[in-house]
C-alpha cells in the first residue's frame, strides 16, 4: 500500500463530501489516540475549517496530555485548525448521580454513556458551526468486532478511515507526521477510570484481530493461540451485529396496508 497516495485519496474524498454537503468543514473529537489523530490530520489537509475538541471525563493525565500535544501540533501546522477543550466531567457526574442505582453502578452502561455524551457535544458544536462530525473508527472496530458505542463514537456524519485496519492507520499516521507519543501509545477507548488498553479489554491485539478478520484457511492446523483469537473475534462479531448492520425495520405486508 502506498500510504501517501491513500492519504491523498482520503483527503480528496473528504473535500468533495464537504463541498457537496455545502458545509464549512469538520469537527473531530480528540482522545489522544491514533485514530482521532489521523482523522483530524486528514481533515486538516483538506484546507477546510477543522475544529478539534477534547472532551475529558475523568481522563487519565497521559491521555489528556497526548490529546493536548496533538492539538497544539496540528494548530501550529495548519492555519485552518483550531482547538478547544470542553470538560464534561461535572455533567457526566450529575448524570451518573441522577440515574437509578442499578444503572449508575453498571460500569459498561456508564462507560457507553460517556461516549454518547461526547457525541451529543460534537453534534451541538458542529451544527452551530456548520461542521460535519468526522468519525474516527477503523475497519477492525467498525466492521470486524463492533468495538464502538452505538450512538456514541459510532454516531458520525462520515467515516474517513473505516476502510483502514489498525496497522494501516498507524502507517498512514506515521507518514503524515502524527506526533511520536501518540504513535507509541497503546490503543485505548478512554471510557474507563483505569488505564486499561483495548488489548486488555478485548483479549487480543489488533494485528491478531486483523488476521482473524481475514482468516479463511484450515482451522485444523491452527495453534492454540490462533484458535483462541479466532474465537474472540467471532464472539465479538456475532454479538455486535446490531451495531454493524442497519436498524431492523418491520416491513408491513401489502395485503395488510390495503
Amino acid at each position: 500500500m502506498n500510504y501517501t497516495q491513500v492519504a491523498e485519496y482520503i483527503q480528496g474524498w473528504l473535500t468533495k463530501y464537504c463541498e457537496r454537503a455545502g458545509l464549512n468543514g469538520f469537527i473531530v473529537g480528540i482522545s489522544g489516540g491514533i485514530d482521532s489523530a489521523l482523522t483530524s490530520t486528514l481533515c486538516a489537509l483538506t484546507g477546510k475549517e477543522v475544529l478539534l475538541v477534547s472532551m475529558p471525563i475523568r481522563q487519565t493525565r497521559k491521555e489528556l496530555d497526548r490529546a493536548q500535544h496533538h492539538m497544539k501540533q496540528l494548530e501550529a501546522r495548519f492555519d485552518n485548525v483550531r482547538a478547544i477543550e470542553v470538560d464534561l466531567t461535572a455533567i457526566f457526574e450529575q448524570f451518573e448521580q441522577t440515574m437509578p442505582e442499578n444503572t449508575s453502578s453498571d460500569f459498561l452502561s456508564m462507560a457507553n454513556a460517556r461516549s454518547r455524551l461526547r457525541m451529543t457535544t460534537l453534534y451541538a458544536i458542529g451544527q452551530s458551526n456548520g461542521l460535519l462530525v468526522a468519525g474516527t473508527g477503523n475497519k477492525v472496530e467498525d466492521f470486524g468486532i463492533g468495538f464502538f458505542t452505538k450512538y456514541g463514537d459510532g454516531g458520525v456524519d462520515l467515516s474517513p478511515i473505516a476502510d483502514l485496519n489498525k496497522t494501516e492507520v498507524f502507517a498512514v499516521a506515521r507518514e503524515l507526521g502524527v506526533i511520536q507519543e501518540i504513535l507509541d501509545a497503546k490503543p485505548t477507548d478512554g471510557l474507563w477510570d483505569d488505564e486499561r488498553t483495548d488489548e486488555d479489554h478485548i483479549g487480543a491485539s489488533y494485528p491478531e484481530l486483523e488476521w482473524a478478520m481475514e482468516f479463511k484457511g484450515d482451522e485444523s492446523s491452527l495453534t492454540e493461540r490462533e484458535r483462541e483469537v479466532l474465537e474472540i473475534y467471532r464472539s465479538y462479531n456475532r454479538v455486535n451485529q446490531h451495531k454493524m448492520n442497519p436498524i431492523p425495520v418491520c416491513i408491513i405486508p401489502d395485503n395488510l396496508k390495503g
